[in-house]
Formats: C-alpha cells, structure tokens, sequence
C-alpha cells in the first residue's frame, strides 16, 4: 500500500480569508497593529501559538496568548458562517484516490482536531483519511511527528509515503520523515520556497497531482 499525506489550508481548502481576517482581529482584540496580509500566509502551516510568535516576536507571552485566543475565536466564527471552500478538482481527485485498492490518505495539518473536523463534515469527507494529524497533538510543522503517526497509523513505511503541501514547512517536514515530497503551485508560499526546501516534484493543478502520485510509485491509472 502507498500513503499520501495531504496538508489542509492551501493544499486542500482555499482558507485564506479565513486566515487573514481572523488574524487581523486577532491582533486587534489586542490592541496591536494587525500584519499585512502578505506576512500572515507566510506563517500558514505553522501551529498557531508559533505563527503568533513569528509574527510578533517582539510581544510579550501574555499578549501573544491573547491575539492566539482571539483568533480562535474569530476564526470559529467565520467557519460557523461560511466555511472555507475546497480548490476546484481537490475533492474529486480524494475520492478517486481514496478508491483506488492500493493507496490510502492521511492528513498532517496545522489546524486544530476541532477545525478538521468542521471541514471534512461540511464539505461530506468522512471516511477518506486514514489518518488525521493536527497541532492538537504534535509540535509545529516541520517537526516529522505528524507523518510518523500517520504512516504508523497505515502501517506504511516512509518509502511508500509522500507529503503533498504549499509551504516550505511541509516540505521540510517531509523531507525530515523521510518521505517523498510534492509542492503545489496554487498555494500559499512562492514555489520558488517550496522548491528551495527541496520538494521533489512540484504541480500546477490536480490533475498532475494525479499524474505525479501515479508516477512517483509507477502505478497504473
């Protein structure tokens, strides 16, 4: 069997205005000038109360723990009113994937358990991932606890696993565990990053997704 692990915001679901704003309110509640827009997609992947820091690294703890909860807050809220839609083709491709006889799916994000699992109820994923791992339950990406826990979790080992991300982060991450590793273009850091932090191959849409996956371990279509 062969693993794909699939990172969420920016691989999977286009969440960056649900990113932004609660970022922004976040540092707002605060009391604290909000980052550019730009600065905050740079830090997506990242567990929150290490986004927070990078951003802001010259706050205090306390007031870091602020802006933290005030983001949750806001970013709860936006997902109650209008979840994060997915890319156009990421859920077909999963379904496709997740029907084939020889490859399973897992998750490694940096949402919270409770965020994943809003996403995956509103969007009708139940039953596609074998393995969901969030920041609930590791040190920040790219730390490799995540693809350690799900390739233990498939009972798979490394070399017939690959992480699939948009940020250096996942890459790093990949590359850590021992993982094959594949950038996406349409996500949130440059692919000039995702390339730098040595992603293996990298793809322009879900089709080569397909394509890419299928090559990698010379399966059949």
């Amino acid at each position: 069997m062969k693993l794909a692990i699939f990172d969420v915001d920016g691989t999977i679901s286009d969440s960056q205005n649900h990113i932004t704003h609660a970022m922004s309110l976040g540092f707002e509640a605060a009391g604290v000038p909000a980052p550019r827009a730009s600065s905050v997609l740079q830090i997506v992947g990242l567990s929150l109360p290490l986004a927070v820091a990078r951003l802001a690294p010259e706050l205090d703890e306390d007031t870091q723990a602020r802006i933290v909860e005030g983001y949750k807050q806001s970013y709860m809220s936006q997902r109650a009113a209008s979840p994060a839609p997915l890319y156009p083709g990421a859920e077909d491709l999963l379904r496709k994937l997740a029907a084939r006889d020889d490859m399973l799916l897992a998750v490694a994000t940096g949402k919270s358990r409770r965020g994943l699992r809003a996403l995956i109820e509103h969007h009708g994923l139940e039953g596609l991932f074998i393995s969901q791992q969030t920041a609930d339950d590791h040190p920040s990406k790219p730390h490799p606890s995540m693809i350690g826990a799900a390739l233990a979790d498939a009972g798979v080992s490394a070399v017939d696993a690959v992480m699939i991300g948009d940020t250096s982060f996942d890459i790093e991450m990949g590359r850590s565990a021992g993982v094959a590793t594949i950038g996406v273009r349409w996500g949130y850091h440059p692919p000039a990053d995702l390339e730098a932090a040595g992603a293996h191959r990298m793809v322009s849409d879900f089709e080569a997704l397909e394509a890419a996956l299928l090559d990698l371990w010379e399966l059949s279509a």
